[in-house]
């Protein structure tokens, strides 16, 4: 006879289990930034949590810190790090494992091992230091994590390891799932009979991080999220789509995938009968996969070249550089970031209509759709116009463009266009590499391999999916609207500030003006931009960037960084791996911000800028004693970063 009080215990473990792992990635939600190179209160909470998921890693393992490390794969990026490495130097550990479809390999290798390992994807975070000609790689594990990596999901498989550790290695594998539909999961949610505006509204209410207070030097504030071209906040809808894909059957989650399919095909304009669909972890991985494509289509015969532009993300960059027997050419662009066109149409004509370089011929064109660094919106209907008059292939890194403004895959005629999910609302991991039917590599089982290690994170798949269907029901004249009014009030307010140059399209007034989204850099001449950014979160609560944002031959070019000084800064590099170098500070906005946001954030910059905080009204002589001191208040960032932190892992 069955015992019922058995099966009734084994269940409520179950079940605890569930919540408990639902709590702490509800918690790492909340304070949820992209990794490394952030100022503000979230970048440092996720940071941490990411780190410190490597050191759990290591301990359910049983491996010394100082001996090895932690590196976060996608399944078929781990396969590509274990086949340069000798078996006894790694080990393995896989969400999948403990019943978790997150996507996730966790590969610990022995440092030594890694000394000779070449970086096997490019891009992101994986170069310290590039210029059009080097490349001073960063050190493991960032050398070996292209893009952005799947943080929220990697915080998820360390908070399972330790309930596993807890209630038992199969405690997620014995879950018996109440299976709801496809349709269910991705199309109902709390305001599903709302669309525009009112959508709009609703969703910043229910954003991620919305009225999360942190530690200043006037006391607990609101967080102020202006870092959305690093990464982008979540919304409860989407996060409701990913908790319940966790607890579905196998066979409801595999129909998930098509359905996805079926919601991007509809949202680029790239039909399913036209176009394939490659889910991958990132924008990154996106690109480095064409580009290993694009490498076995060359004919033996020929030099295959490849154009980028000067204002490229290294993931755009590096893996074009990784070709064998290939070279690149870069457009140049002007100081707003539109890159230019008549140096595009004559290469293309030099090269493969006049065939002026022998062997040489340009097989891609690879260019942003928007610019990480200017916000800019290059005219990729004209761009593809001119690349197959030559009969080139188009691709386009489109990480900042999907959030922003309307894709038109087929009436553009774009061959490629590789994207995020963290970049769209959806951090969980998820993004796609869109490509015209029979472009990939022949080779079928290196592409089944590919495309089953994007599809197993069938979570960030629906979270993607889910996103994508908010921004449609939102609509494009919605948003672009929207972005249009926060940006213009952004541009006019930092206009004001004394001692500020920004960059880009200033004139609010003009034409151009509609080409450009709400990413906004500027520095200060004679200040370093860290410690702006550094300023702004200690004063006011505020998350911004610094930096080069992996753009570094642009950003070098913007504040005139010529070849002499390059040089002297790869040797200082080499020399000091940790020294800051010149960069500009990045503002980025999207759907969630808000007008008291920006007021905030002029605010406080202007307090800085003016080096008067002493004699503003929010300081007066009356108002001194609640002004805190910066160690003080460093020591209450650093407590915050650590609460949060224990309340995702241990609470």
């Amino acid at each position: 006879m069955k015992n019922k009080s058995n099966d009734f215990k084994i269940n409520s473990t179950i079940d605890d289990a569930f919540s408990m792992l639902e709590k702490g990635v509800y918690r790492a939600i909340e304070t949820y930034s992209n990794v490394h190179r952030g100022t503000g209160h979230f970048s440092r909470v996720t940071t941490h949590l990411y780190e410190q998921a490597r050191e759990i890693i290591l301990k359910h393992l049983g491996f010394s810190k100082s001996e090895y490390v932690v590196i976060f794969c996608t399944p078929y990026r781990a396969e590509l790090l274990k086949s340069q490495l000798a078996s006894a130097d790694y080990n393995s550990v896989s969400g999948k494992d403990f019943g978790l479809a997150l996507g996730v390999r966790a590969v610990a290798v022995t440092k030594k091992a890694l000394s000779n390992v070449i970086p096997f994807h490019t891009g992101g975070g994986t170069a310290r230091l590039m210029a059009p000609d080097w490349i001073v790689w960063e050190s493991a594990p960032d050398k070996f994590e292209a893009g952005t990596p799947a943080v929220i999901n990697i915080i998820a498989f360390a908070r399972a390891i330790l309930i596993a550790e807890k209630y038992g290695r199969d405690v997620f594998l014995n879950y018996q799932p109440e299976n709801i539909t496809v349709n269910e999961i991705l199309y109902h949610d709390d305001f599903e009979d709302l669309s525009g505006i009112q959508l709009l509204e609703k969703l910043k209410k229910v954003r991620f991080g919305n009225q999360i207070e942190v530690p200043t030097k006037e006391g607990l504030k609101p967080f102020v999220n202006l870092d959305y071209a690093a990464s982008t906040p979540t919304f409860k809808p989407v996060w409701d789509v990913v908790r319940r894909v966790w607890q579905q059957s196998e066979e409801t989650q595999q129909e998930i995938i098509p359905e996805v399919k079926s919601i991007c095909a509809g949202f680029f304009d790239a039909p399913l009968v036209d176009y394939d669909f490659v889910f991958t972890s990132n924008t990154t991985e996106a690109i480095n996969i064409a580009a290993d494509n694009f490498c076995r289509k060359n004919e033996p015969d020929c030099e295959p070249v490849v154009i980028t532009t000067l204002i490229e993300h290294s993931s755009n960059d590096l893996p074009w550089r990784m070709v064998p027997n290939g070279s690149l050419l870069r457009l140049k662009a002007d100081k707003n970031g539109f890159f230019d066109l008549d140096q595009l149409e004559k290469h293309l004509s030099d090269y493969n209509r006049d065939r002026l370089f022998g062997k040489k011929q340009i097989g891609l064109v690879a260019v942003s759709g928007a610019s990480n660094v200017l916000g800019t919106f290059n005219d990729l209907k004209e761009i593809s116009r001119i690349v197959h008059k030559y009969g080139v292939r188009l691709l386009v890194d489109a990480a900042q463009l999907v959030a922003h403004r309307k894709i038109n895959m087929a009436e553009w005629d774009i061959d490629y266009l590789a994207f995020s999910g963290h970049k769209v609302y959806a951090p969980f991991g998820s993004g796609a590499l869109v490509v015209k039917k029979g472009l990939l590599s022949s080779d079928t089982a290196e592409l089944e391999r590919i495309c089953s290690s994007g599809e197993e994170n069938i979570a960030g798949i629906a979270a993607l999916g889910k996103a994508l269907l908010l921004l449609h029901r939102i609509g494009f004249k919605q948003i672009v609207a929207e972005e249009q009014k926060l940006t213009t009030r952004l541009i006019q307010a930092l206009k004001q500030v004394p001692g500020i140059f920004i960059h880009g399209i200033t004139d609010t007034d003009s034409k151009e003006f509609n080409k450009r989204g709400g990413v906004v850099i500027f520095h200060f001449k004679g200040t370093v931009s860290s410690n702006i950014a550094k300023k702004l979160a200690l004063q006011g609560g505020i998350g911004v960037r610094y930096g080069c944002h992996c753009s570094h031959i642009l950003v070098k070019h913007l504040l005139g960084v010529g070849p002499k000084l390059e040089k002297f800064q790869r040797f200082i590099v080499t020399l000091f791996p940790r020294l800051q170098l010149p960069g500009v500070v990045r503002v980025s906005l999207g759907i969630g911000t808000t007008d008291e946001e920006i007021d905030t954030f002029i605010e406080v910059l202007k307090e800085i800028a003016n080096k008067a905080a002493k004699k503003s009204v929010r300081n007066a002589d009356s108002n001194k004693s609640l002004v805190l001191p910066a160690k003080e208040v460093k020591n209450q960032i650093d407590e915050f970063v650590g609460a949060a932190t224990s309340a995702v892992f241990y609470s």
